[in-house]
């Protein structure tokens, strides 16, 4: 699909469309079609910015290509004066004092935003189901699950209520909505995009990405949000990526591990292999790849993740932020407050997190996991001079059945197989809606977002 933006921007130019018919439009569509996709909608700020746009093109100024483009924005991004709840008892009358370093840029650009979209709770979640809003069903089949934990910007963008959206993925929550939805969603390198304004999950796996309909929408808004930030100290300074789209890639590697499991599906491992068949058919190279066990991959992940995430949320007592419930003493306060007010899968990450980072457990498993974090590293360093990306199923099964994964959430855990690997990484992947019933995923060595998709395009083409 060639890009939306571009095709507004020209529609608004030429004076084909106003901005605020446009907003209005989608708007409406949030409202009556949301599927649970909506935690508050931006009816006011949106409608005063579109009227900006239309007032400069009535006066023959011109505008940026961003410039009165409706997007969505998670609900765990700030946005000054605007309720930020990450979908969450706790936090459900917070409002944001300041805004996030990405969504601002975007603001500058000119893009408006409609809607702070539904998500699992502080991201915690595969399925979009473990929100106060209710669950996010697909895009595709409404008997299914949004995919987590950006599964309300996922399917707000398959069902064009926005023209994009700004998810975020820790372990594969803007790539697995992003397939199971059938749209593009991408991680970038870790760094590539601030995190300022973002709540924290882990922090040393989250990052800020964009869910578009087409990569060159994605090359858009990536250029738009890279760069560095003074208030992220784990940013860097990237290049722009051009409009070039020639693919460079001479040889691709696939993880053995991955196509030989019995938790992957048969019709996603023969689709799979059929799509490495057509590569290899264009004269590029297919490597086979040796690489870590999925549970090992899963394991090593949750445990730095569960750890990280009762660290960062240890702030969220009803003190200084969020719901209070009065107790007897303050001791009391504090545990009625986050025992109440926290989802049962945020409490099982937090209680996790605290035993792992225990005295007389930390050794024994979180240094293990750290220990392993490196090792995983070393391998795609090793792996990187031998193939140019890699390609990977995104899921080893298709999107499940609303409410089967809140009953079982070992399954949900396990269904992140696949993206983990790259978070822990820090590798730029994207998922792509073609090659297997849940997309494909291209990972590139770090900094080599262009290059991921360049090949995109090329996929694009063959598939």
């Amino acid at each position: 699909m060639s890009s939306q933006i571009k095709k507004i921007h020209q529609q608004l130019v030429s004076k084909e469309i106003t901005c605020t018919a446009l907003v209005q439009a989608k708007l409406d569509l949030l409202k009556q079609n949301s599927h649970n996709t909506v935690n508050a909608l931006l009816d006011d700020i949106a409608l005063d910015l579109a009227k900006n746009v239309d007032d400069k093109i009535a006066k023959g100024e011109k505008i940026g290509l961003l410039e009165g483009i409706p997007f969505g924005i998670k609900d765990v991004y700030m946005l000054q004066g605007t309720y930020t709840t990450a979908s969450s008892n706790l936090l459900k009358k917070y409002k944001s004092s300041y805004t996030a370093t990405a969504i601002q840029k975007l603001l500058d650009a000119g893009a408006i935003p409609l809607v702070k979209e539904n998500c699992d709770s502080f991201g915690h979640g595969s399925s979009s189901e473990n929100t106060i809003f209710g669950a996010v069903k697909n895009a595709v089949n409404p008997d299914l699950v949004g995919g987590g934990s950006s599964g309300g910007s996922a399917v707000n963008v398959a069902k064009d209520y926005t023209v994009f959206s700004i998810g975020g993925d820790t372990g594969g929550s803007i790539r697995q909505p992003a397939g199971y939805n059938k749209v593009y969603g991408l991680k970038p390198t870790y760094g590539r995009i601030s995190r300022y304004g973002l709540m924290a999950y882990a922090s040393s796996t989250d990052c800020v990405g964009p869910i578009a309909k087409s990569i060159e929408d994605i090359k858009i808004i990536l250029n738009e949000i890279s760069g560095k930030d003074v208030k992220d100290q784990t940013t860097y300074t990237s290049e722009l990526i051009s409009d070039e789209t020639k693919n460079d890639v001479k040889s691709v590697g696939y993880f053995k591990s991955f196509i030989e499991t019995d938790a992957i599906s048969k019709e996603i491992k023969d689709d799979f292999l059929a799509t490495l068949d057509k590569i290899k058919s264009k004269g590029i190279e297919v490597k086979e790849l040796d690489f870590f066990d999925a549970d090992i991959l899963v394991s090593t992940y949750y445990t730095l993740a569960m750890a990280e995430t009762a660290s960062n949320l240890s702030r969220l007592d009803g003190t200084n932020y969020g719901d209070r419930v009065e107790g007897e003493n303050l001791k009391d306060t504090y545990s009625i407050t986050r025992s109440e007010k926290f989802s049962e899968e945020t409490k099982r990450r937090i209680v996790g997190g605290n035993q792992v980072l225990s005295q007389g457990f930390s050794d024994e498993i979180y240094l293990k996991a750290q220990n392993l974090r490196d090792q995983i590293s070393a391998r795609f360093s090793k792996d990187f001079e031998a193939v140019d990306v890699i390609l990977s199923p995104v899921t080893p099964q298709d999107p499940p059945k609303i409410g089967d994964s809140l009953n079982n959430p070992l399954a949900m855990y396990l269904s992140d197989a696949y993206t983990v690997g790259f978070s822990l990484g820090e590798l730029p992947t994207l998922t792509i809606p073609k090659g297997t019933n849940t997309g494909l995923q291209i990972t590139a060595d770090k900094k080599n977002d262009a290059e991921v998709l360049h090949f995109a395009n090329f996929l694009n083409d063959i598939l």
